[in-house]
């Protein structure tokens, strides 16, 4: 299979439209990561969205849509919570898990009861789901277990000859994928709750919602991202505390990377002579989150066999680097 490179012009979507509506599968940029995506209502299509990232079949995809009528259609006994969290956060990096309806095959929701809907903030997906007037399922555009993609270039060089095309819509602003929130308990008066964390936190989510809404823990329901070894890069990843890296720094380690975000273990790098070894970070979160992926892509491109990381802050806002980076190093 050729897999085609297309760029973000309004001929390119039509092209991708056209692939879609015809049973292709086409790599698409969102504002958290690229997605692979084919029409959710197509079992065939959505079949070979696991194939080329030879993921198992029963695991649920995750279906974006682009208007609120979508979401009508995909799903029943709507809580009035999920229109205040859309109000909000639509589009957004947030999914809502819901009570399916009809609409939704097999192949999608891996024969549960449920089906997790998002409406992505990103122009060039936008246009396309508008183009299509499809809804797609659209999990991340990688091989089964490794590092999740966030240019056109990674799904380019990891897929190439597995998909149809690849939409090159720019570097993801967000850089890790989205909240997942179960609304479901709702229907029983229980709390809403996190399954998947995200760059939308409990405490933003429960400020909308007005009720408590439960924090990120472990857990085994079958939500996408939940499993244990996943998101991770070719090089072996540890992540350690701060004072163990910056002691490191006399004896540093050949072949081995360090993910540092803090001005002391960055120092201490560079005065011991290891600065060639080092991928500086942002402390701050957000750029912290936009750059992770890219940065460990990079230290595999460089072939480092071992990625040591600076453990980062343990704080809700810090959840979602945090559990990425725990499957990574599992």
């Amino acid at each position: 299979m050729n897999t085609l490179l297309l760029n973000n012009t309004a001929n390119d979507i039509d092209h991708a439209a056209t692939l879609l509506k015809n049973g292709g599968v086409v790599a698409v940029p969102t504002e958290t990561v690229y997605g692979l995506a084919a029409d959710a209502s197509d079992p065939v299509a959505v079949n070979k969205i696991f194939t080329a990232k030879q993921r198992p079949n029963n695991h649920p995809l995750i279906v974006h849509i682009h208007s609120l009528a979508q979401l009508e259609q995909l799903t029943v006994d709507v809580p009035q919570a999920a229109f205040l969290l859309a109000n909000a956060f639509w589009p957004g990096p947030l999914t809502m898990l819901l009570n399916k309806s009809d609409a939704v095959i097999e192949e999608v929701n891996g024969g549960l009861t449920t089906v997790g809907v998002r409406m992505p903030d990103h122009p060039v997906l936008r246009a396309l789901l508008m183009q299509s007037d499809l809804f797609v399922a659209a999990p991340s555009a990688n091989p089964h277990k490794q590092l999740s993609p966030t240019t056109a270039q990674h799904v380019f060089n990891e897929l190439q000859g597995k998909i149809d095309a690849v939409i090159d819509g720019g570097p993801c602003n967000v850089g890790v994928e989205s909240t997942i929130i179960d609304l479901t308990p709702l229907a029983q008066q229980q709390p809403a709750r996190i399954l998947r964390a995200g760059p939308l936190t409990a405490t933003m989510l429960s400020a909308v919602l007005g009720t408590p809404v439960i924090n990120y823990q472990a857990h085994q329901q079958q939500v996408p991202g939940n499993i244990a070894q996943h998101y991770q890069p070719k090089g072996k990843l540890r992540v350690a505390p701060t004072a163990e890296l910056v002691t490191m720094c006399q004896q540093w380690p050949d072949s081995t990377a360090c993910v540092a975000y803090s001005d002391n273990l960055i120092n201490a790098m560079h005065s011991t002579g290891h600065g060639h070894a080092l991928m500086p970070m942002q402390a701050d979160k957000a750029k912290y989150a936009r750059a992770l992926y890219a940065a460990l892509y990079d230290l595999d491109r460089q072939g480092f066999a071992h990625i040591w990381v600076e453990q980062p802050p343990q704080s809700e806002a810090w959840d979602d680097v945090n559990d990425r980076l725990s499957r990574a190093g599992a």
